[in-house]
C-alpha cells in the first residue's frame, strides 16, 4: 500500500527570535502552515504581534532561527524577491490617498499590480462601498476607510494575507463582512495571518499567544498581599 506523504507546509516559522534595541521582543517561535490556514496571534501591547507580522513580511529579519517559504528562506534575496509577490499587507496605516476617489483608491493598486482595475468595484460593493465608489476618500469614516483597505486587499487578490488589527474601527456588519473574506480566501487555499486584541470567528484557526514583553512592575498595592 502506497503511503502518500503529507504536503510540505507553505511556511514555516522556525525557532525564530527577534530583538529589538537590545531587548528580545519574540523568542523561539515555531508556527507551520499550510494551504488553507490560519494563525491567530493575540496578547498584550508590546507583546510582539506586529512585530512577528513584520518579520513575515520581509520588512524586519530573524535575530535567530529562520522563515521558509516553500521550503526556501525568504531571507535569500532571490527567493524573497518571489516571496514578496505573494504577501497582501494590511496595517493600521490606511495608505489611502484622499484627493482620489474610493474607486481610484482600488484601482491604483490593481494597477500597480499589472491588472486592468476590473475586479475593484466588485470589491467594493462586496464590502459595502460600491454606492461610495465615486465619492473622495476623504468623506469616509474610519470604519469606512477599513472597508476600502479590505476591499483593496480583495482586488490584489495575493495568496498570503499579512492583517494586523483588521477589524478595529469596524461595525458589528463590517466585522462580520471581515470574517466572510478570510473564510473565502482560505476556501480557495489562502493563507491568512491575523494579529489582533479583538475578537474575530476564524473557524479552525491556529491560535498563537504571545507573552507579555516585560514583565509588570509591582506597584503599592502588590506589596500588600
Amino acid at each position: 500500500m502506497l503511503i502518500r506523504k503529507p504536503p510540505p507546509p507553505r511556511i514555516l516559522v522556525n525557532n525564530v527570535s527577534c530583538m529589538r534595541n537590545a531587548q528580545t521582543v519574540l523568542r523561539n517561535i515555531n508556527v507551520t502552515v499550510h494551504d488553507g490556514s490560519a494563525l491567530v496571534l493575540t496578547g498584550p501591547n508590546g507583546s510582539g504581534k506586529t512585530t512577528f507580522l513584520r518579520m513575515l513580511a520581509g520588512f524586519s529579519r530573524p535575530s535567530a532561527g529562520e522563515i521558509l517559504w516553500n521550503g526556501h528562506d525568504t531571507t535569500s534575496p532571490g527567493v524573497f524577491q518571489q516571496y514578496k509577490l505573494q504577501l497582501n499587507w494590511l496595517s493600521l496605516k490606511d495608505a489611502i490617498k484622499n484627493k482620489l476617489t474610493v474607486l481610484e483608491n482600488v484601482q491604483w493598486f490593481e494597477v500597480l499590480e499589472g491588472k486592468d482595475g476590473s475586479a475593484s468595484l466588485p470589491s467594493l460593493e462586496l464590502m459595502g462601498l460600491g454606492r461610495l465608489a465615486n465619492e473622495k476618500a476623504r468623506m469616509l469614516s474610519m470604519g469606512q476607510r477599513k472597508r476600502l483597505q479590505l476591499a483593496r486587499l480583495l482586488a490584489i487578490d495575493r495568496p498570503i494575507w499579512l492583517m494586523d488589527e483588521p477589524s478595529v474601527a469596524l461595525d458589528t456588519e463590517g466585522v462580520e463582512l471581515l470574517e466572510y473574506i478570510i473564510a473565502r480566501h482560505r476556501k480557495q487555499g489562502g493563507i491568512v495571518f491575523v494579529a489582533t486584541h479583538l475578537p474575530i470567528e476564524i473557524e479552525d484557526a491556529m491560535d498563537l499567544r504571545l507573552p507579555q514583553r516585560f514583565p509588570r512592575r509591582k506597584t503599592s498595592v502588590d506589596l500588600l498581599d
